[in-house]
């Protein structure tokens, strides 16, 4: 089945909002990091109202906090807004301390909804797959772009991944769970 409208709005919208954002340390348009995540997304049998949150998963905690998310559900309604909220893990800025929010966030995925799991599970292995690949290419200078270093950023993926399994096994954390192995073993090399 085609998307619709929603999608189409959806897309220019995460355009707009993150046109001068960038992936860390890479350059790339960050709006890449959201087409991929969508795609993933709707690769897995995602509904339209999974593969808009996908697109707009980020937009609160980077463009706006609360406002970008009421926003997100007068535009694209409540279960939107729910799997965005589901995958938002802070909407402070200046972030609150790293290593206490992202133990609040591994907590929340492993009890959320299936759809929220979907998404968020998503964005990580999107994630996951580009720090494989930079580990690849450069090695360990990558670690200097993450708040929680070499040695968080490990634990954090390991950690995501074990609630994602805990959750429910699926064909998104399957990979998820061979990409972080993958990181882990090339890290120990390093």
């Amino acid at each position: 089945m085609p998307y619709g409208e929603k999608f189409d709005s959806a897309l220019l919208y995460a355009a707009q909002l993150h046109r001068y954002q960038e992936r860390k340390g890479s350059g790339v348009p960050y709006v890449t990091h959201l087409l991929a995540v969508a795609s993933i997304v709707g690769e897995n049998d995602g509904t339209e109202d999974e593969v808009v949150a996908a697109l707009l998963h980020d937009a609160p905690e980077d463009m706006g906090g609360e406002e970008r998310l009421a926003d997100i559900r007068k535009r694209y309604g409540d279960t939107v807004a729910g799997i965005v909220e589901g995958c938002t893990d802070t909407y402070e800025d200046p972030k609150p301390a790293w290593r206490p929010r992202k133990e609040r966030y591994i907590a929340h995925v492993a009890e959320a909804p299936r759809s929220v799991r979907l998404v968020s599970a998503a964005d990580k292995l999107h994630n996951a797959r580009s720090i494989l690949a930079d580990l690849r290419d450069i090695g360990e200078e990558l670690w200097g772009r993450f708040t929680g270093g070499k040695d968080g950023t490990l634990w954090y993926y390991r950690a995501l991944t074990d609630a994602y399994k805990k959750a429910g096994n699926d064909p998104v954390v399957e990979e998820l769970d061979r990409v972080v192995g993958e990181i882990e073993t090339l890290a120990k090399r390093r």
